[in-house]
């Protein structure tokens, strides 16, 4: 969690950035995509991690819903022309304004972004309630032709839904597989997640890929498109 000050002098001047990395086919290992990530900054530039900022934003969720929009904005501003990009978007952000279905702030946005194609990523669950929001939140990201894809699919601290997992376009599956490439047993499990994507005509993207023995790893799972910092030479990073 951030100190209260900290937070506050944050959001007043905006200290926001996004940092795009790239998400790499396979096939012919060319960037497909980009994922966008927030990045945030106190007043002498140094980095402030996303995940204590959001963490304390939780706690005000008027306030949570205006840094992911001004964040959304910012990173659908400066992304990358003619390629796919991921967005990620809370399910808590997505809400927090109190507005559902075609009126909410955030399809708007989207909606109204024709530059690049759009993935939304949504968080994987960590209870019940997540999932409904997912499962609603997916459902109107459809409606306004918005794919979608799952974040986090295996990390041990996240819950499955599988109602989730078969909507979504694209399964993104967390680093925590590449740790534990000598688990056979484990392997079986998401190799038949592997399968049913691929059955259903669903995309998997694997992350943290750092190496080239975690590359082959890639390969011998069949992953359509992999991430990490094998590519940072790639990544693209704006400071507001």
């Amino acid at each position: 969690m951030l100190p209260s000050l900290l937070l506050i002098e944050l959001m007043e001047n905006k200290r926001y950035g996004v940092e795009y990395q790239p998400i790499i086919n396979m096939n012919d290992q060319e960037i497909y995509a980009f994922e966008c990530l927030a990045r945030f900054y106190d007043k002498k530039r140094n980095l402030v991690p996303p995940d204590f900022v959001f963490g304390s934003l939780h706690k005000s969720p008027l306030s949570l819903f205006q840094v992911e929009y001004e964040q959304k904005k910012l990173q659908l501003l400066n992304a990358p022309d003619h390629k796919k990009i991921f967005i990620n978007l809370d399910q808590d952000s997505f809400y927090a304004c109190g507005i559902e279905g075609e009126n909410n702030p955030f399809i708007g946005l989207l909606s109204s972004y024709a530059t690049n194609d759009i993935i939304v990523e949504l968080i994987e669950n960590s209870e019940v309630n997540d999932a409904r929001m997912s499962l609603a939140m997916i459902d109107s990201l459809s409606r306004n032709k918005i794919q979608t894809a799952i974040d986090d699919v295996f990390n041990p601290q996240s819950l499955i839904s599988t109602a989730v997992i078969q909507l979504v376009d694209f399964k993104k599956l967390d680093r925590y597989v590449v740790t534990r490439k000598q688990d056979e047993d484990f392997l079986r499990l998401v190799k038949s997640i592997i399968d049913y994507a691929h059955l259903a005509g669903k995309k998997i993207v694997l992350e943290g890929i750092e190496n080239k023995d975690d590359l082959l790893f890639a390969e011998q799972l069949n992953a359509d498109y992999v991430q990490g910092y094998l590519y940072r030479d790639r990544f693209i990073t704006i400071v507001n």
